[in-house]
């Protein structure tokens, strides 16, 4: 069964390329805040918080570490939707391989960077993105494997390089399907991760960009699932 292509929120991890600088420049940063997202809409899926340096998802039983210092954009990202999908075409390095629909139900859950994106640095600005879309919006889908297919043609049309198939993980209590990538941008390499997971009726994928795998991996040691429902420790 082939899905159509994902709407524009779950594009963000790949047009966030437009963050990456290489050229030399001070960066600055600012501490995450306190925060709730807004505007999330009648919906059965808690669009979870920010506190302590953590975000918090009751609905999905998530909880991922935020770096100290790294800056929260996820109001910005679900904020005048047209302005910010308008924004992050333009920002993007490359032209959007195939015209695609944006999903009214989609929604970032959390967005976060190493640094501001006006900010430009000669590394990577690493980022962890988590959004969710009704599942109803691609017809068939009932497993993640299926939701990482789209994805993954995305991710290649902006050249990214798979670095192998699809395969299954478990975080905590999750069962969830990663895909690995990587780009060459100049002298350095861009690898990005994306977990996938089917729950509320949503399908919810988690990306995470870094300079390096280690990075990547660290960033996905701060993942953790426990039965939904349930606070996390």
């Amino acid at each position: 069964m082939r899905l159509r292509w994902p709407s524009l929120f779950v594009l963000l991890p790949v047009l966030i390329l437009a963050a990456v600088q290489l050229k030399a420049q001070s960066s600055s940063s600012s501490s995450p805040r306190h925060h709730a997202n807004k505007s999330f809409g009648e919906s059965s899926l808690d669009p979870g918080s920010v506190s302590n340096g953590a975000y918090r998802n009751t609905s999905l039983g998530l909880t991922c570490k935020i770096p100290e210092g790294w800056v929260l954009r996820t109001d910005e990202m679900n904020s005048n939707g047209n302005e910010s999908k308008d924004a992050a075409i333009k920002s993007s390095p490359s032209d959007p391989a195939e015209p695609r629909a944006s999903s009214l139900g989609a929604k970032v859950l959390l967005a976060v960077f190493s640094r501001p994106p006006e900010a430009k640095g000669e590394e990577v600005n690493s980022s962890i993105l988590i959004a969710a879309e009704p599942a109803a919006d691609y017809p068939g889908l009932t497993d993640p494997v299926q939701y990482i297919g789209p994805l993954t043609e995305v991710a290649q049309a902006q050249g990214f390089s798979a670095e192998e198939d699809p395969y299954e993980v478990a975080i905590g209590s999750q069962k969830l399907i990663r895909a690995d990538f990587h780009k060459d941008v100049g002298t350095r390499v861009m690898w990005q991760s994306t977990l996938a997971f089917l729950s509320h009726g949503y399908a919810v994928s988690i990306t995470v960009i870094a300079g390096t795998t280690d990075d990547v991996e660290q960033l996905m040691n701060g993942l953790d699932f426990q039965r939904a429902g349930k606070s996390a420790k």
